[in-house]
């Protein structure tokens, strides 16, 4: 069931509760996990948190905390699949669920007393009516036999003729219903996409309970760069989103530069600017940066040597010594930095980058701290995806939370470091891969697969950092190809997930294109090849377009999409 009043239907039926907060392993989930946490430890409640990062860890988390708790609130997780199925709670536990995952399960919507959803209501949810779904069950079975006995033969022969024929048309009616439900459900469960972020729902919860503060605005904006970074919705969304943003923006950081209302520089102040699209630039040299920024290296296609040369014809066109460029930017002579941004945007523009410019926003406080956004977004995920064992598994959850609170700098410089580490393994893997022909066409999608031995392929083992693999592969893949039919197909990737018991992890990615609504349909397609082949398959991830699979039933579940997807 959807809530209309998140303060009066969600907060307040919660605060004098002990609640079970489960957070998925992303960005955004932990962001709004963060806002949650502050309006929790305003109002005294009492939480227990628990991260989860697939299906199989949020249900032993529900069984091992089911008889403490009767409220459990489920954020980036729960609203995509039957929840009551799947957990079998007892009548009097209850659950909110705040997940950008869409579709929403149909049951979840229609369920009026256990499940309740924090979603948008601006979102185009497209939801199903509840007739066309479902129906209630009649009693099919009637009694034929006539109630009197002594009626005529043929009045009683008559009166079983009439009842054979309703049945029938029942049955039939029956049928008719449950082929045209099947063809609803399919249109609307078909393609998964992402709704409004949920650390903007957090967000907006706060805002309407006057409790909301910089930080959490701060948290807001770095969830919805989150779904951008991560290609997870359009354009026009995250402008849109943007823009709502940036009133809240302006509320809490308006400043009046006169001495009495002047501020110490220890203040943290958002600010809302045009940026540049290149990845933690201000925390890299410029040269790094326009390596491994995606949208760069695809554009100049700097895999090849004719690309090498166009980025430094580049560099030149700018008027940048190489000296000056290849050393850390906030080492660079103060007066290249002045007109830098313009500088950039107008020699990109005559490269063909016309998109080299995105709105955002950066956060100030202290003399020298500055990030922006997105920088956020690369340090706090590489911390989440960190594959260097430092303790137990849920301990890159909480360096990735804490890294989100200012006062651990020292985490969120080890993210920005693991980060640069990320994205330099992205680009030479993308880089080998196209000069190897790696990607191959299989007729209705592109394929790659990882080889075990393949330098850095561990960190591809993890679903975010092989989702950000593939989108950089494929945006790189459609500049470098002269087949125009190429160009507009999906990509499915695969890599070596665990060598022992002898598993991979598949994605598959929506096409590249100009109009694209970044729906994919993956996620039911990997299913049904599934299902057809009897694969042994694992759909244990949030985003139903991950899945792992056993290595030996790679080919037979690949012809099975193949044919399907044909």
């Amino acid at each position: 069931m959807f809530i209309s009043d998140c303060r009066r239907e969600f907060y307040e039926a919660i605060v004098s509760q002990r609640v079970l907060l489960l957070v998925a392993s992303d960005v955004d989930a932990l962001c709004a996990c963060k806002i949650l946490q502050s309006l929790f430890q305003c109002d005294h409640v009492q939480y227990t948190l628990v991260p989860v990062s697939g299906w199989q860890e949020l249900e032993t988390a529900f069984l091992e905390h089911k008889d403490q708790f009767k409220y459990f609130v489920l954020i980036n997780c729960g609203a995509n699949v039957d929840l009551l199925e799947i957990l079998q709670p007892e009548e009097d536990t209850f659950f909110f669920v705040c997940d950008s995952h869409r579709p929403i399960n149909v049951v979840n919507v229609y369920n009026d007393t256990q499940i309740k959803l924090l979603v948008k209501q601006d979102d185009d949810l497209d939801i199903p009516a509840y007739d066309d779904i479902f129906r209630d069950e009649e009693d099919e079975e009637e009694d034929s036999e006539n109630e009197s006995d002594g009626s005529e033969p043929s009045e009683k022969r008559r009166r079983f003729e009439e009842d054979v024929i309703e049945r029938t048309m029942k049955r039939r009616q029956r049928r008719e219903w449950e082929a045209r439900r099947r063809e609803i459900l399919f249109d609307y469960e078909q393609y998964e996409y992402h709704g409004t972020s949920s650390a903007m729902v957090m967000f907006d919860l706060a805002w309407v309970m006057s409790k909301d503060l910089n930080d959490m605005l701060w948290w807001a904006i770095v969830g919805l760069t989150d779904q951008w970074v991560q290609d997870k919705i359009t354009q026009m969304k995250y402008v849109t989103d943007i823009g709502i943003l940036q009133r809240h923006v302006s509320r809490h950081n308006h400043r009046n530069e006169d001495e009495e209302n002047s501020l110490s520089i220890d203040c943290m102040r958002i600010a809302f600017e045009y940026d540049l699209r290149l990845a933690l630039y201000q925390h890299w040299s410029l040269y790094e940066s326009f390596c491994n920024t995606s949208y760069t290296s695809a554009s100049l296609k700097l895999w090849s040597v004719q690309g090498q040369k166009r980025l430094q014809e580049f560099l030149a066109d700018m008027g940048l010594p190489l000296k000056q460029v290849k050393q850390k930017f906030n080492s660079m002579d103060m007066s290249l930095k002045e007109n830098l941004r313009e500088m950039i945007e107008e020699s990109a523009n005559k490269f063909g980058m016309k998109d080299l410019r995105v709105q955002t926003f950066s956060i100030h406080f202290g003399f020298k701290n500055k990030f922006s956004a997105s920088d956020i977004v690369y340090a706090t995920a590489s911390l989440m995806e960190n594959i260097e064992k430092e303790g137990p598994e849920t301990t890159n959850f909480i360096k990735a939370l804490d890294s989100l609170s200012r006062g651990n700098l020292d985490k969120l410089h080890q993210g920005l470091d693991l980060a640069k580490k990320q994205l330099r393994a992205i680009q030479q893997t993308v880089a080998s891969c196209i000069c190897t022909n790696l990607v191959i066409s299989q007729g209705p999608f592109l394929y790659c697969a990882l080889m075990e031995g393949t330098p850095d392929v561990k960190l591809f083992s993890k679903p975010v950092s092989l989702c950000l693999l593939s989108k950089y592969l494929l945006k790189s893949f459609v500049c470098s190809t002269k087949n125009k039919r190429c160009k507009l197909l999906p990509l499915v990737m695969a890599a070596p997930m665990d060598v022992e018991q002898g598993t991979v992890i598949m994605v598959g990615i929506p096409p590249e294109t100009e109009s694209s609504d970044k729906k994919n349909f993956f996620g039911r397609a990997f299913e049904k090849a599934a299902d057809s082949t009897n694969s042994r398959t694992l759909h244990n991830h949030f985003d139903m377009s991950i899945i792992e699979l056993k290595t030996e039933d790679r080919s037979k579940f690949l012809d099975a999409l193949i044919s399907l997807l044909s």
